[in-house]
């Protein structure tokens, strides 16, 4: 008994060292392109293939995954949705800029996640067992207004901070609505419902946000979404194989912090894309058991 126990915290030790240096050193650049379909078109439509991107928390220094963003646009989607969490530096414009260039000419839709607006700090990793995250106090405002003009005026995509766009994509008229970072409830309904005040038909309606708290998800049924698009939780960034996600710094339930499943409100079932994202705080480098992601959704015809 008296040898086990050092031999057994040895052994955990190890255990820790080994799964903190694959998280850290190994994981964390394993992108990937996560493939799924959902059938909410009419049956015999064109398929519409969307690349979901999130939370790329880019810094200037990050090149393999800058480059490794950019070659996306061999996939040729037909449309891109950004869900925020740009920014994972003060200085990371330039960065994004090349990460994202090389769409220029996709159609896309963008919204803010917290970090377009304020930028990164140190924080307690633990604390997130205790509820969501709140804005420090004293951090430093992002450029948005400059990620902005990169977003919608230099690529032409959309923005759907509280407001809604609509786009022709595949014979397609789509209806955006989107809500600004509901993470520090941004999120202003009553614009986005101006802004909705004469739209002309669509033949689908899809949601985007950055946070996927569920105030928001019911808000976007009861306008009438098809589907939903979010990021935000990192889809838990460190899981427990077998168990998932331990956190998904939002009131979510943990089972929905990564992937495709569906969203049920009065009745409705919608489905909803929950992106782990590309990135982490520059603070917490670290993926485990939940490789960085982006997602390609194929919007295909009911069966």
């Amino acid at each position: 008994m008296t040898r086990a126990l050092p031999i057994a915290l040895a052994a955990v030790g190890v255990a820790g060292s080994t799964a903190a240096t694959w998280g850290i050193g190994i994981e964390r650049f394993m992108f990937t392109v996560r493939h799924r379909t959902a059938r909410i078109l009419p049956a015999g439509s064109v398929p519409i293939r969307i690349l979901h991107i999130s939370d790329m928390h880019l810094a200037p220094w990050q090149r393999r995954k800058r480059e490794w963003v950019s070659r996306l646009a061999s996939l040729r989607p037909d449309l891109v949705i950004d869900t925020g969490d740009n920014f994972g530096h003060p200085d990371a414009l330039p960065a994004i800029r090349r990460a994202l260039g090389s769409f220029e000419g996709t159609p896309g839709v963008h919204v803010h996640g917290s970090n377009d607006i304020w930028a990164p700090k140190p924080r307690n990793p633990f604390r997130y067992f205790l509820g969501p995250s709140k804005k420090e106090p004293h951090v430093p405002r992002l450029d948005t207004d400059a990620l902005d003009e990169f977003l919608s005026g230099g690529l032409g995509w959309s923005a759907l901070n509280n407001r809604s766009a609509a786009l022709d994509v595949r014979g397609h008229r789509i209806r955006f609505i989107g809500t600004n970072d509901p993470h520090h409830r941004y999120d202003d309904w009553d614009a986005l419902d101006e802004s909705l005040i004469g739209a002309s038909p669509a033949d689908l309606t899809i949601g985007v946000t950055h946070a996927p708290y569920r105030r928001v998800l019911d808000g976007f049924v009861d306008r009438g979404a098809d589907a939903i698009f979010a990021g935000h939780t990192h889809g838990g960034q460190v899981r427990l194989p077998g168990f998932g996600a331990l956190v998904a710094n939002c009131d979510l339930p943990l089972s929905q912090t990564r992937g495709l499943s569906t969203w049920h409100r009065d009745g409705r079932s919608v489905p909803l894309n929950v992106s782990a994202g590309l990135g982490h705080s520059i603070y917490a480098p670290v993926r485990f058991a939940c490789r960085p992601e982006v997602s390609l959704i194929t919007l295909a015809g009911r069966r």
